[in-house]
């Protein structure tokens, strides 16, 4: 089937429960509150609370503001909410949430990203991401997986374009989040350019691409720079 000729798509199924195992990390779907203490304890490292200035919710007084958050928001809408467990630690210290599915066109959004500072710039979280796009692209099939962030979000452009979204353009005046103006950056990655981006992560990943301090040898873009390259 090609890119124009779509007579043969059907209507892709949405996120499942089923964990991912990856090298660095697990991907586990949030289907009840096994994880809500270990993500607040995480979350509340951040004692300045910048990792949700960007975010519609947060910071939280306490645990049980966040564990009645987490309760309407994790395991309830339209959402698949995904806890981010490192190998290192065994203990979900991020998420990250599938949502605005639509099947009929193939179109889904990975958004809600919440990382702890533990997690920040680690093999742990960009394998996580390549686990999520992995499943959105070949296990369910999808067509287009879009990356939206409020474009002031400097960290998250820049995280869109190091994992391979490209930059489609800004909604001004989009939404109004936490009393402000929010105009919006799309990014998104579509499903005939997954195989190059899937290569240059398996590549990054490779453990001799770090030192014994988990310092990266090849940043990502370099890896899929070289590649598209050599291709």
């Amino acid at each position: 089937m090609s890119a124009s000729d779509l007579t043969g798509f059907a209507p892709r199924s949405l996120p499942g429960t089923a964990p991912i195992e990856g090298r660095t990390v697990r991907i586990e779907p949030i289907v009840d509150d096994t994880r809500f203490d270990e993500l607040y304890e995480a979350f509340a490292a951040d004692r300045s609370g910048r990792i949700f200035d960007f975010l519609a919710y947060g910071p939280f007084a306490d645990r049980e503001e966040f564990a009645a958050f987490a309760q309407t928001t994790y395991l309830g809408g339209d959402m698949r909410f995904h806890a981010i467990v490192p190998a290192g630690t065994g203990t979900a210290s991020g998420v990250a949430a599938l949502m605005r599915a639509d099947p009929a066109n193939g179109v889904i959004e990975i958004g809600n990203i919440c990382l702890a500072p533990s997690l920040q710039q680690t093999a742990a979280s960009t394998e996580a991401m390549f686990l999520i796009m992995r499943r959105v692209f070949e296990e369910l099939g999808y067509r287009r997986l879009e990356w939206k962030c409020n474009d002031r979000n400097l960290p998250s452009r820049r995280t869109a374009a190091r994992l391979g979204f490209r930059y489609e353009g800004t909604f001004r005046q989009h939404m109004i989040v936490k009393g402000r103006n929010r105009d919006t950056a799309w990014f998104a990655v579509i499903d005939r350019e997954w195989p190059a981006l899937r290569a240059a992560f398996e590549a990054w990943l490779d453990p001799a691409n770090f030192d014994a301090d988990g310092r990266q040898f090849q940043r990502l873009e370099d890896v899929r720079a070289a590649l598209l390259d050599g291709a």
